[in-house]
Formats: C-alpha cells, sequence, structure tokens
C-alpha cells in the first residue's frame, strides 16, 4: 500500500510542476465540486473552495504550493473585474433612484460591523492594526445568495427596494473603507515605524490618486469604445484597459480595487455601452470565478485552525460579524425611520459572504506590507485568510436559509 502511495505521489509530482496543471486541475475540480454542493443544496461557491482545499497543498497537493504567487494573477484579474462591476453601481440615477434611507442604513452597518469585529478580536488577543483590517473585511457582503432567494421566491415591495440597494452599496461602501483602513493600518501592522499623522496622510493620497488613476482609465475606455459597434473589439480594450491599469496600480503602490471600482463608476455615469462592457467582461465570470474561489480554497490552511487560539479567533469573526450586520442595520434603519419590516428583518439577509471579502484578504496577503514584513506577520497574515475563508464557508451554508427567513417575514410573495 505505501509503495502504491509513493507511486502516485511520483506521478503527480511529475504534473504539478506545471503552472498550467494547477489551473485545469482547479477550473475541473471546481466544477465537479461545485456540482456536487449544488445537489447537496449548498452553494457553488462553497464547492470551488472545498475543491481548492482538497486539490491543494493543505491534502492531495495536485496544485503545487510553489505556484501561489502565479496563480495570484487570476486573482488579481477576477478581482478587478469585481471591483468594475461594482464601480457600475455608482451611477448618479441609480444612487438617487434608492434614496437617503438606504445609503444611511449601507454606511451604518458597514461601520457597525467593522468596530464590533475589530473589539471583539482585540478582546481574544489579536492585534488592533489586524483586528481593524479584519473588521472592514468583515463589512463585505455577497449578494448573490441573497438575490437568488428573492428570484426564486419571487418577492417584491419595500423591503426588497431596501434590500437590493443595501447590497448593491454595500461592497463599494466596504472597498473604499478597505482602502482608508489599510492605509492607515498596514505598516503598523508590518511592523514599519511610521506615525499616525504620516499614516493618515498617505492613507488620503493613496485613495485620491487610486481614484484619480481609475477616473482617467474610465474616460480614456469610453473614448475608445464609443465609436466601437463590435462586441469582439470592445471585449478586446476593456479587458486590455482592465489589466493595464491593475499592473499600473500595483506597481505605483496604490489600491487596484479603488482603480477599477473608478473605471466603473466612470463609465456607469459617462457611457450608454457600460452595460454591454459588462456584460462582456461577465463572459469570462464563469471560469475566472471558479478558478478565483478554487485558488482562494488552496490558501485554506486545516493546519491553521489545529490550534485553539486560531479556531477561537475564526469563530469569533463569525458571530461578531453577525451581530454586526444585524445591528448595524437595525440601528440604521431606526435612524432612517423605516418600517418595522425593514428594522427588523434586513439584517439578518447580510450575512452572505464571498467574492470580496476573500479577494480584499488575498489581496492583503500579497500586499508589500506582508511581503517585506518579519515571518511573525507573515503567519498573521495566513491566519487572517483562514479566518475570512471560514467565514465564507459558515456564511455560504447558513446565509441563503437565513436570508429566506428575512425575505420571507420582509416581502410581498
Amino acid at each position: 500500500m505505501q509503495s502504491i502511495l509513493e507511486l502516485l505521489a511520483s506521478v503527480r509530482d511529475i504534473f504539478n510542476a506545471h503552472l498550467v496543471f494547477g489551473l485545469g486541475v482547479l477550473l475541473s475540480g471546481s466544477y465537479f465540486v461545485g456540482r456536487l454542493a449544488e445537489k447537496l443544496g449548498i452553494p457553488a461557491i462553497t464547492g470551488f473552495i472545498v475543491a481548492g482545499l482538497l486539490l491543494g497543498p493543505s491534502c492531495l497537493g495536485l496544485v503545487h504550493v510553489a505556484h501561489r504567487e502565479s496563480l495570484a494573477s487570476v486573482t488579481e484579474i477576477a478581482l478587478a473585474i469585481i471591483a468594475l462591476v461594482i464601480g457600475s453601481e455608482f451611477s448618479l440615477r441609480k444612487l438617487r433612484k434608492v434614496g437617503r434611507s438606504v445609503v444611511l442604513i449601507t454606511m451604518v452597518q458597514l461601520f457597525a460591523t467593522m468596530i464590533v469585529v475589530c473589539l471583539a478580536l482585540v478582546a481574544v488577543g489579536m492585534s488592533l492594526p489586524a483586528a481593524a483590517i479584519m473588521g472592514a473585511i468583515a463589512s463585505a457582503t455577497a449578494p448573490a445568495a441573497t438575490v437568488a432567494v428573492v428570484r426564486n421566491l419571487k418577492a417584491r415591495g419595500p423591503f426588497i427596494d431596501h434590500l437590493y440597494g443595501v447590497v448593491a452599496l454595500d461592497d463599494a461602501g466596504c472597498v473604499l473603507l478597505f482602502s482608508a483602513v489599510f492605509a492607515i493600518a498596514g505598516s503598523a501592522l508590518g511592523e514599519v515605524s511610521i506615525s499616525l499623522s504620516t499614516n493618515i496622510l498617505h492613507a488620503l493620497s493613496e485613495i485620491v490618486f487610486s481614484i484619480a488613476l481609475g477616473i482617467g482609465a474610465g474616460i480614456l475606455l469610453h473614448l475608445l469604445t464609443k465609436k466601437l459597434g463590435r462586441d469582439n473589439e470592445m471585449f478586446i480594450i476593456s479587458l486590455g484597459i482592465v489589466c493595464i491599469l491593475t499592473a499600473m496600480a500595483t506597481s505605483l503602490s496604490l489600491s487596484p480595487l479603488l482603480a477599477s471600482m473608478a473605471v466603473g463608476a466612470t463609465m456607469a455615469n459617462l457611457s450608454r455601452k457600460s452595460h454591454r462592457i459588462l456584460s462582456l467582461l461577465e463572459n469570462l465570470s464563469p471560469p475566472l470565478y471558479a478558478a478565483f474561489f478554487a485558488i482562494a480554497g488552496t490558501e485554506l490552511s486545516l493546519k491553521a485552525f489545529s490550534g485553539g487560539h486560531a479556531l477561537l479567533l475564526g469563530a469569533v469573526f463569525v458571530v461578531a460579524r453577525a451581530v454586526g450586520k444585524y445591528g448595524g442595520v437595525f440601528l440604521g434603519a431606526t435612524a432612517a425611520r423605516s418600517g418595522p419590516l425593514v428594522r427588523n428583518y434586513l439584517g439578518f439577509a447580510m450575512l452572505p459572504q464571498a467574492g470580496v471579502a476573500i479577494g480584499l484578504v488575498l489581496f492583503l496577503q500579497a500586499a508589500p506590507y506582508f511581503q517585506q514584513a518579519p515571518e511573525a506577520v507573515q503567519q498573521l497574515s495566513d491566519v487572517m485568510v483562514n479566518m475570512v475563508l471560514f467565514s465564507v464557508l459558515i456564511n455560504e451554508l447558513i446565509g441563503p436559509p437565513v436570508s429566506k427567513f428575512a425575505v420571507v417575514r420582509g416581502a410581498t410573495l
């Protein structure tokens, strides 16, 4: 038996040295495990993450650990497209439509979630800079599961209008919040001795220049596509601009997330073709997102939760996020004088968590602060990645049924 296992391991090592083999295994594995997850009533996203865990270094090792840095390029492209789609929600027409109450609820629950998670993690021993960053990541909500529930139930009414408005603005607000917090706390977490005033100035400059770069790229994309009629031409130039922008922002130590989001917002307000461009880029979504979540799964280390403290941090993160989300929506809806159905049940629909949260924590791990930090800080970044992936697994399992409960109680069916 031992010789058979050794033979299989040697065959594996012949192929997994090739990057393309690893990517192919992740795509194929995520398809089959995703289908199995759906048959079990679990979101496909969860299946993709599990596939990455099984195929990655922690289990079968079909995806070699040496390819982690190369596969990060796939993550960067996927995250840039996600951020661009999020930014497209910032059209002035949509912002006027969702109204003051939705904006107020979104802002209150974002800050409430960050504060509750941050305080809870500090209470169980995490450093303040790391806890603040994790709090900002916790504020992200994945709309896909909730929207699927709404469509299946064919729900409508004021509750659904508020729900759609909040989930549309939530991820955009989360990216802004994360960028500000990370710019301030990132250097402290990387043990770089810089004053608080310098950190704040750096954060403001990073946000301003990232948005300015994105607006410039959005204007350029508008000028290049406004006279194009063929979809394939728009697809090529749009993807090219997204890739160039991501590389430029990273090379200039700016935020690729904010820059890509600014492109989406600029196109949404300038170009009538913004919806066509988004739909073209979404043609990449099935394989790109499957690889994105599977790659995230390869980062999930079961050994990280073998210790009681790491498991405690993951559990505290999940519980504190749920408390912050529900409590923040309740407080925001109360301040906005929304109806009792919105106030009492909307918070339950905010639990699902997926793409943006994973993208932010993987972006965090690849940041220069962590790459150049001492080994202890790099180990902390691994723990933070595992906490977010653990949270995604839990919330993608419990989120949809809890969201269904909220929609059934709050909406007109």
